[in-house]
């Protein structure tokens, strides 16, 4: 077995991403949100709408993928701080999913590590993540790499539930 490595995605990934993410709101949300969501959730779907993005992309935001031997094993996306409709000095990691049968294995942890590196390389003062109040996992996760609640909450609805989401912030610094 070879060495994780986190690289750029490509056009080519989006499938693979898709079916990633879609496979880790299924599990990582379960209970969480409302289960007729979960079972919605199409990875074709998905993917068509991430090939869209990826290909009219402004460089805004930075797509990551964590592989080993050629597999893709996780993705994690980041960029400027969304402030509403604007864009600020700080970075936000918009999302971050490893495949549900790969937990545990380090992936989350390097595609965190690289988005952190990268947004600090970039000079951003501090990065914000939004993370599920409920969702205690990962909550976990993103303290043990430094990241803190800083008491900000926002609401957030599935399908007529309310679930809110608490966001974290970590300084960067070079």
């Amino acid at each position: 077995m070879t060495a994780l490595r986190v690289r750029e995605m490509t056009l080519g990934d989006c499938d693979r991403v898709s079916e990633i993410r879609i496979r880790g709101w299924q599990s990582a949300y379960r209970g969480l949100v409302p289960q007729s969501h979960l079972d919605a959730l199409s990875v074709s779907e998905d993917a068509e709408r991430r090939r869209g993005w990826f290909t009219r992309g402004d460089g805004g935001v930075l797509n990551l993928v964590a592989e080993r031997d050629g597999e893709v094993l996780g993705w994690a996306a980041h960029g400027a701080y969304r402030d509403g409709e604007a864009r600020t000095s700080d970075a936000e990691l918009y999302a971050i999913y490893v495949d549900p049968a790969r937990l545990g294995g380090g992936v989350g942890r390097a595609l965190l590590t690289e988005s952190v590196r990268r947004g600090t390389a970039a000079g951003h003062p501090r990065m914000y993540l939004w993370v599920i109040e409920g969702n205690t996992a990962a909550r976990r996760f993103y303290e043990r790499a430094g990241f803190q609640a800083d008491g900000e909450r926002e609401p957030f609805e599935v399908d007529g539930v309310q679930v809110p989401e608490v966001r974290y912030v970590r300084d960067l610094t070079a």
